[in-house]
């Protein structure tokens, strides 16, 4: 890695990105930037409710590199990370070490395990204990059944496991699995795993080196969509709850990444330089609610959002987008950029 990171100090350009383990230290971090002279920027730095001061102990790691003259920028979300799961593929809870016997199951042995008391009892006591990193902590009044695959169970959609569990006077975990088993691992639920702390993820935006990102580019697209994380910033954080000015808020999604990055014309809307822009509506901009299209090959399902208050969307002076979505006949008005001044 360092080996990496310091042939982009002999070039004199480039910026280093590491996501960030549990067992990486900023200090570390840090050491590479002294070596390279090259900014880094850490991810992904989400609130956790297991250690909730860990992340602002990176951040004010990261400010005190910078006093030094090292350049390290963290990267935060200003989305909770809300991630959309069957019990045939459950991403939160398979960092879970008790949840192991499961791993690599499916079918009839997978329900096997899931209705097994033993293993439920041990997930329970898991859950109990307390954890530096969870990604899941049990708590249970942040996951929702979004879709059941059986009309007799459509009275549940939409209620959290804590609040079926409590009509029903049943541990939640026990809800979750019944209901997952008795629908064949179809039921899809949706938990609210990070960053959901709003004075927290307040803070952590409003960081001086902080930058704000974190969409995924999709890469669990099955799981969860904070593509439209630029338009939550300015509609949720900027107008609604007023974390930010909304002209700051334009700031962060547009001059200071290009800061950042070196991408020296652009991020302004400056004479001679790329004319790419966003027309928003500020009372009604924001991200729709998430929906799920079946358009992967095989018909397999992603999440989607639908942007809201949003007009139109030009790159380099062509409008590519309007209110509706991208142009049926938009045109290629994008090129690569290979020079920087970072």
């Amino acid at each position: 890695m360092a080996a990496l990171v310091n042939a982009m100090g002999e070039s004199g350009h480039g910026v280093y990105m590491l996501t960030k383990g549990g067992h990486t230290t900023v200090a570390f971090l840090e050491s590479l930037a002294a070596r390279s002279r090259r900014p880094v920027m850490i991810a992904a730095l989400l609130h956790n409710s297991t250690n909730p001061q860990a992340v602002f102990d990176d951040l004010d790691a990261i400010a005190q590199a910078n006093t030094r003259g090292r350049r390290l920028i963290g990267q935060v979300s200003c989305c909770p990370l809300t991630m959309d799961f069957t019990l045939a593929s459950p991403y939160p809870v398979e960092g879970l070490q008790r949840w192991k016997p499961a791993l690599g199951l499916a079918g009839v042995a997978l329900k096997k395990v899931l209705a097994d008391t033993k293993f439920r009892d041990a997930l329970r006591a898991e859950l109990a204990s307390p954890a530096t990193f969870r990604l899941f902590n049990g708590e249970w009044h942040k996951v929702q059944v979004v879709e059941v695959a059986r009309p007799e169970n459509a009275a549940y959609e939409q209620k959290t496991l804590a609040a079926i569990a409590q009509d029903e006077a049943r541990d939640p975990l026990d809800v979750m699995l019944d209901l997952a088993i008795a629908e064949d691992l179809k039921t899809v639920f949706t938990a609210e795993l990070l960053n959901s702390d709003e004075g927290a993820v307040g803070r952590m935006l409003n960081h001086p080196h902080s930058i704000v990102s974190l969409s995924d580019a999709g890469a669990h697209l099955t799981f969860f969509n904070d593509a439209g994380f630029g338009l939550h910033l300015l509609g949720h954080w900027a107008r609604d709850v007023g974390a930010m000015e909304m002209s700051e808020a334009v700031r962060r999604l547009t001059a200071h990444p290009a800061t950042v990055f070196g991408m020296k014309d652009r991020g302004l809307i400056r004479e001679d330089l790329a004319a790419d822009l966003l027309l928003f509506e500020p009372d009604t901009v924001g991200r729709g609610p998430k929906r799920r299209v079946f358009d992967l090959p095989g018909g397999a399902p992603r999440l989607t959002t639908d942007a809201v208050g949003v007009h139109g969307v030009w790159v380099n002076g062509q409008q590519v987008a309007d209110s509706s979505g991208l142009l049926e006949a938009a045109p290629l008005a994008g090129r690569l950029l290979t020079r920087f001044s970072t």
